[in-house]
């Protein structure tokens, strides 16, 4: 959640946030409102309870008629003390539900606007051309072994998929390049749980506006993540850290509805409900969230580097982030045959957002408990194969391996199959 002391200090901040993300800015009003309802409900309380206990050693001292007056009087500020009290209460819970329902603050430099409203940042690489018609991945999946749709679909659903031969060990040698890398630079490996508790999921701010993506388990009250920041981000829920930074990277299998996904997205394995991801996740001070999101983003393009791919980088706009999010950087590759760039990795910086919710903490310079700041970055997922597939292709349908790659996968060339 945002903080309100910040809030109480600054509202113009948060009201600027809300409008470049194209929400409500009359939110502030509420917030303040409630707040300074429930500050007064609370010291209404506390000032009538402080006249309790001192009333009650004047009761006690008191005799007869006086006696019986007092003990009246006594009764009255017990029942009004509970009434103060269920008030601040009432008013708290109020408070708490309308925080849970606001955005993160963006930071200084966010583009403001929507899906379209993004700032280029640099391009790294140059488009790939070839002198044949280049296959989408997809066709060059199926002529490699490597890529099973409908047997997906037939087992499965829409959405779903087999990567078989070739295919699933050039996934495992994609993965196992990110995790070797992630533990090189001093990430600590995990294997997180996929299923989580509702206090997880909410925590990291993932029900919210995008609920309906969430895959849930109603009768074990479990829900499935869609990123392994999820479970990273609620590993030290209601804990006190003791160094930071702490950095983990986690490679878990991640579940999404993708529900409203239409067109080219829906061809082959660009959106699909299943697929794996190496993820890494940063607890540090809130000082320092800023410069450790470029070394996030850094990590990302040196992933991109070793598999040989032409790239942007661009700075999310505000109404594109997620409920969690201050900022985020997107890393798209080139994808020849859709002659455009997509996402393969985001990095978002969620400063004390999702901290304060999962009250994850640690001892400022003062010994006071802090909320710390996380942030998280993808360093390979399922999807990149469709871009090493297109920007690699040679005219015979074969594939060239990236030579990072061929270490893990064995092989130089991935050559068509026969049928």
């Amino acid at each position: 959640m945002i903080d309100l002391r910040a809030l109480r200090e600054d509202p113009e901040r948060l009201r600027a946030s809300q409008r470049a993300r194209g929400e409500d800015d009359a939110v502030v009003d509420r917030l303040l409102d409630l707040d300074g309802r429930r500050r007064s409900a609370l010291t209404s309380f506390e000032q009538l309870r402080a006249e309790q206990k001192s009333f009650g050693k004047s009761v006690s001292r008191a005799q007869g008629d006086e006696r019986q007056a007092l003990l009246a009087r006594a009764k009255e500020l017990a029942q009004q003390v509970k009434e103060r009290e269920a008030e601040a209460d009432r008013l708290g819970e109020e408070l708490d539900a309308a925080l849970k329902g606001v955005p993160n603050l963006i930071e200084d430099g966010v583009p403001a606007g929507g899906e379209q409203d993004y700032a280029v940042l640099e391009h790294v690489g140059e488009p790939t051309s070839f002198d044949f018609e280049p296959k989408d991945h997809l066709e060059l999946g199926e002529g490699l072994g490597a890529i099973d749709m409908e047997r997906g679909a037939k087992v499965s659903g829409a959405r779903f998929y087999y990567l078989t031969g070739v295919g699933a060990r050039l996934q495992y040698a994609l993965l196992n390049l990110a995790m070797e890398q992630a533990v090189a630079a001093g990430f600590v490996p995990m294997y997180p749980p996929v299923l989580v508790k509702p206090e997880a999921m909410e925590g990291t701010g993932f029900l919210g506006a995008h609920a309906a993506e969430v895959y849930q388990l109603p009768q074990e009250e479990l829900y499935l993540v869609g990123t392994s920041e999820v479970p990273l981000a609620a590993y030290h829920m209601n804990e006190i850290i003791d160094e930071l930074p702490r950095r983990y990277v986690a490679w878990s299998s991640c579940f999404r509805r993708e529900a409203g996904s239409y067109g080219k997205d829906t061809r082959g394995i660009i959106r699909v409900h299943q697929f794996d991801k190496v993820e890494m996740f940063s607890y540090c001070d809130p000082a320092d969230a800023h410069a450790e999101h470029l070394r996030l983003l850094e990590w990302e393009k040196e992933m991109l580097a070793k598999c040989e791919l032409p790239y942007r980088v661009i700075d999310t706009a505000a109404g594109d982030l997620g409920a969690s999010a201050a900022r985020k950087f997107d890393c798209e590759a080139w994808v020849p045959t859709q002659n455009t760039y997509r996402e393969v990795t985001s990095t978002s910086n969620c400063t004390e957002f999702q901290a304060r919710r999962l009250s994850v903490r640690y001892k400022d310079a003062d010994g006071k408990n802090q909320p710390v700041a996380t942030l998280n970055g993808t360093l390979a997922t399922t999807r990149w194969m469709v871009a090493i597939l297109e920007n690699h292709q040679r005219a015979d349908g074969s594939v060239r391996v990236p030579e990072a790659l061929q270490k893990f996968l064995g092989l130089e060339v991935l050559e068509p199959v026969k049928r």
